[in-house]
């Protein structure tokens, strides 16, 4: 389905970090009015969709089946509510169920790369792979790996001007040097013909149901405490469960659904004053997370930031599938948590500086021909005119990702937290499962339709059997969809 324009929305329900909607009209017609408010935090602007199946009276556009095939259509502006313009839509995506092949595309955020290629339906599913290694979840800033093998031409990747990260001595990351977004592994083993990996983020959602079977995770052990592996078991839909391994199938170590118990020890009520290093795969990025730097307990109840947990001070981790930040890190779901800029800090004491105290300072930082060297390789990709998405120039990891109206909230990746207790960091970290996450609906159709609904259920039934209760953001929203 065509984009038609771009849209920034703010979405309370999943946490603070905003979506950089892409429409189509066929999402013009279901989506109704938003309303705007402003967050008791101070953290922000955010506005929140009311309502699905409205149907929308647009120009020269007779039905909803009309805006399916080529047809003039209009933009319509949600906050006035009235249409802005006339332009022409074209279906770029209809697909027949007699179509002997798929169209399959390979694209990052900035749209700077694009590879394409055709797969027989009898093909499918492609199998993929997931992997939780402390690696791959340092080099990309996503909380685990996922990738098939490319089933196009080597060539086309060969000649293009992707940049090339060694991850280890026979693999390497190509990514978008522009974006950061991870595109594909360039495996080269002995006897072995070279292998390109695609990551399965980058994929467009093709509207069929079986493009793909996650059949393994590995390298689960890495994670200690499980990290995301529990709320990926049931990713295939109706279908098989991958395998679930400690490290390679060939290592042996094949672990059940329930590993590892939950790590009673993380769930203190008092988050930990000690520091938490959050650094990429290559270290070039190197900052620290230090939670006691801000004293939530000092502060008025309607003073505390929005993401920060009332009585245990700890702070919100989201699960994220929506389509920017997808593309930008190369996997189907992200993980964000939210700190003040006062909370991050240069990892030794130097006669330099503090880390900026909003936003916009560190934006200049980072952006100053002659700054400080201990950014080390952290980059800006600027997505929207008012967003910017740090990452590391040199492995691609997403780093930081800020907005120029919450000067002072900064979205971190959670993968990129080195946690002595796990993955998860749950010492520091509440985790916002079974909610609505942020542009879930993106997932309504296409391959993907089931697998954000099945993350958000099962890591609902996982939160229930393992005693976590829900989050006080979960409940406000769902009390306010009640009183709605």
């Amino acid at each position: 389905m065509a984009s038609l324009f771009n849209i920034r929305s703010y979405l309370a329900p999943w946490g603070l970090h905003s979506y950089e909607l892409r429409l189509s009209l066929e999402e013009i017609c279901c989506y109704h009015q938003t309303t705007s408010f402003c967050d008791k935090s101070g953290s922000g602007h955010h506005s929140r969709p009311w309502g699905r199946g409205t149907k929308f009276t647009v120009p020269n556009a007779a039905t909803v089946n009309d805006f399916t095939k080529n047809s003039s259509i209009a933009y319509f502006d949600f906050f006035s509510q009235s249409i802005l313009s006339v332009g022409v839509f074209r279906n770029t995506n209809t697909m027949t169920t007699e179509d002997q092949n798929i169209t399959l595309t390979a694209q990052c955020l900035c749209k700077a790369h694009t590879f394409t290629t055709k797969v027989p339906r009898s093909k499918l599913p492609l199998p993929a792979s997931i992997c939780h290694c402390t690696s791959c979840r340092n080099a990309t800033g996503a909380m685990y790996n996922s990738n098939i093998d490319w089933p196009g031409s080597a060539d086309e990747i060969h000649n293009s001007d992707l940049k090339s990260y060694k991850f280890t001595s026979n693999c390497k990351i190509l990514f978008c040097g522009s974006c950061s977004c991870p595109m594909f592994w360039d495996a080269h083993y002995k006897d072995q013909p070279q292998n390109f990996g695609v990551f399965t983020g980058v994929l467009n959602n093709v509207d069929v149901d079986n493009l793909i079977n996650f059949t393994r995770q590995i390298f689960v052990g890495d994670t200690v405490d499980g990290g995301v592996f529990p709320w990926l078991q049931n990713v295939n839909g109706d279908r098989e469960k991958p395998r679930r391994w400690m490290e390679r199938p060939k290592d042996g170590g094949e672990l059940d659904e329930g590993w590892p118990a939950a790590n009673q020890d993380a769930r203190s009520e008092v988050p930990p004053v000690t520091d938490i290093p959050i650094r990429c795969h290559c270290k070039g990025v190197d900052f620290v997370f230090r939670p006691g730097n801000v004293d939530f307990s000092t502060m008025e109840a309607d003073a505390i930031p929005s993401y920060i947990e009332p009585k245990s001070h700890k702070h919100l981790a989201t699960l994220d599938p929506c389509p920017s930040c997808r593309l930008s890190v190369g996997v189907d779901i992200m993980n964000w948590t939210f700190v003040m800029p006062q909370q991050i800090d240069f990892p030794k004491k130097t006669n330099g500086s503090n880390f900026p105290r909003n936003t916009h300072d560190l934006k200049s930082a980072v952006d100053n021909p002659d700054r400080d060297p201990r950014y080390g390789t952290l980059a800006i990709y600027r997505s929207s005119p008012d967003v910017q998405r740090y990452f590391c120039s040199r492995c691609s990891a997403t780093v930081f990702y800020t907005v120029d109206d919450r000067p002072g909230v900064i979205d971190v990746a959670v993968a990129l937290l080195h946690a002595p207790e796990g993955a998860r960091a749950e010492s520091i970290l509440t985790w916002h499962l079974g909610a609505k996450m942020m542009g879930e609906w993106d997932f309504e159709r296409g391959w993907r339709k089931d697998l954000a609904m099945s993350v958000k259920d099962t890591s609902e039934r996982w939160r229930i059997e393992k005693g976590y209760p829900k989050t006080w953001r979960r409940i406000a929203f769902e009390d306010a969809e009640k009183k709605d």
